[in-house]
């Protein structure tokens, strides 16, 4: 029995990186998948038949996660489509690094509105179907620098933390509904946007993480299956750091 069967998921941003290793690893364990992307209904389709492949449905929506009301619109039609929605993922997100002293208002409050506020619009548009179900598994990708801060990363920093206080207070509101919420803090994750970096940078960065490696999406995928499945039917209001060790 695959660990996700016949559970529906809906994942923010799986077009890429992280989301879309998510995206694979839940229809390898058999669960449909509903995802977002932000641009490319080219890489959206070819997702949708990779997924397809494993035996499972897969659809994705063109949405702002960062928009109350096109949340909205997307949960309806994911219940309209699928059924219900079992599992969300939250992991749309997106940087715009600088010092603070040259951070502007309008690159501070887009980082909050796309990595913080998108998680209390999609979390408050399923919350819901779940409640009538009794049952769900929400997941919220913060990040290592939500939980130590990092020069830089001010903005960052701020919603990745934001998502920690959130995802401890749906966990206390919805556990007597059976509805489970945890944070998965990663690391330092190689991916497409990594491999545009300076080979020496990437080195430096692996030779800091004590088990000597970048995660891979995978490494965050396995972890919310886990987390999604009911292997974790007790854990709730938690953070898993995925970091190769770096905070300890």
């Amino acid at each position: 029995m695959k660990l996700l069967q016949n559970k529906t998921a809906l994942i923010t941003g799986a077009s890429r990186g992280i989301g879309r290793g998510i995206a694979i690893e839940f229809a390898k364990q058999g669960a449909n998948v509903a995802f977002t992307y932000n641009a490319s209904a080219e890489a959206a389709k070819a997702l949708e038949k990779e997924l397809e492949a494993f035996g499972i449905k897969a659809i994705g929506y063109q949405s702002n996660a960062a928009d109350f009301d096109a949340a909205q619109e997307l949960a309806k039609n994911v219940l309209d489509e699928f059924g219900s929605i079992d599992i969300l993922i939250n992991n749309a997100g997106i940087t715009k690094d600088n010092l603070l002293m040259r951070i502007s208002e309008d690159d501070f409050d887009k980082v909050i509105e796309v990595n913080l506020k998108s998680v209390f619009n999609l979390t408050k548009a399923v919350i819901r179907p779940m409640m009538k179900q009794k049952a769900g598994s929400i997941i919220n990708m913060s990040s290592v620098v939500g939980l130590k801060g990092n020069a830089g990363q001010a903005n960052y920093a701020a919603s990745k933390a934001g998502i920690l206080g959130f995802t401890k207070s749906v966990a206390l509101e919805l556990g007597s509904r059976n509805i489970r919420c945890n944070a998965i803090a990663p690391g330092f994750i190689e991916t497409e946007m990594t491999d545009k970096l300076d080979s020496k940078t990437v080195d430096e960065w692996r030779k800091g993480v004590p088990l000597r490696r970048g995660g891979t999406p995978k490494d965050i995928a396995d972890a919310c299956v886990f987390l999604a499945s009911d292997m974790s039917s007790y854990i709730t209001g938690q953070t898993l750091s995925v970091d190769g060790g770096m905070l300890t």
